[in-house]
């Protein structure tokens, strides 16, 4: 199980002559988030384990979805369930409820959406872990190695290479930024979510013990400013992704 706390720092100025002038943080609403998986149904909880501070004006457009495992910033007014088991843990946030349903083999999600996920590098979860480290992570390969010598899964399920349509930027070894382009498969529909007429924003981040993180959004065109606010309080929250 993983308890990922989301806090998103305040944005301050360089110099300090003018770091009073920068804007305040400002707190937003708390969503708890009902969960299912491997051990039965977990309840939403009933208060956050942090509540992240937002500057600027999407402070007033985000809220803080957190289920046991994982938390993060998402379009407020929005519906969320966390799945979770031996491999990792998913927390999804749609404009409509979803639940059970999403364990079922299905046709992805279609619309707007925010998903974040932890997977697991010693269990089942290893599997997803080298796909996305394969493609991303040049200095994970002894691990995508390794993965591939169980034979288990075959070499050619690995790609080590970025989706070629896919927009990357990095920050360092162990983060990168990505976007997929309208209805195009790539990282971000290495998700529940499919396809559609809109582009997947996203985050893959690689921990110290070969965990991956991977966060997908997909928001109405008219919220695409949010994006940026998601995934950078993800990224700067890399260091709290840690097994309990």
């Amino acid at each position: 199980m993983y308890r990922a706390i989301l806090a998103l720092t305040a944005l301050t100025c360089a110099a300090a002559a003018s770091a009073s002038a920068a804007p305040r943080p400002s707190p937003v609403p708390f969503v708890g988030c009902a969960s299912d998986g491997q051990t039965g149904p977990e309840p939403a909880p009933k208060t956050p384990a942090h509540m992240p501070a937002v500057t600027g004006p999407e402070a007033g457009k985000l809220a803080y979805y957190e289920s046991s495992a994982l938390g993060v910033l998402a379009p407020r007014g929005w519906r969320c369930f966390g799945l979770y088991g031996s491999n990792g843990s998913i927390l999804i946030v749609t404009p409509e409820a979803h639940e059970d349903d999403l364990f079922e083999p299905g046709p992805g999600l279609k619309g707007p959406a925010v998903q974040l996920s932890v997977s697991a590098s010693d269990t089942s979860g290893r599997f997803e872990v080298a796909d996305v480290a394969a493609r991303l992570f040049p200095s994970r390969k002894a691990y995508v190695e390794g993965v591939i010598a169980e034979g288990i899964e075959p070499r050619s399920r690995f790609h080590f290479r970025p989706f070629p349509t896919d927009t990357i930027r990095r920050y360092g070894e162990d983060a990168v930024e990505f976007e997929t382009p309208a209805n195009t498969v790539g990282m971000g529909t290495k998700s529940r979510l499919v396809p559609n007429g809109d582009p997947i924003r996203g985050l893959a981040m690689m921990t110290s013990k070969n965990d991956l993180v991977l966060l997908a959004v997909r928001v109405p065109t008219d919220q695409r400013d949010l994006a940026t606010t998601i995934m950078g309080s993800v990224r700067q929250a890399k260091a709290s992704f840690a097994a309990e």
